[in-house]
């Protein structure tokens, strides 16, 4: 089965890895889901961002 992965440097989806891990977030089981990878990853900054705002009001 095919993995795709989303290169941060290229801003482009390639089906199993071609470059580096450096470039490289995934792996993704469709092209759709490796497409979404950034908004994903911002999502999960910000509820990460708002668990430490949190914390550094206790």
């Amino acid at each position: 089965m095919a993995q795709y992965w989303y290169n941060v440097e290229t801003h482009e989806v390639e089906k199993d890895a071609q470059s580096g891990w450096k470039s490289l977030i995934g792996p993704y089981e469709s092209r759709e889901e490796a497409e979404q990878a950034l908004a994903r990853v911002r999502e999960r900054n910000e509820a990460a961002d708002a668990l430490d705002e949190e914390d550094n009001e206790d």
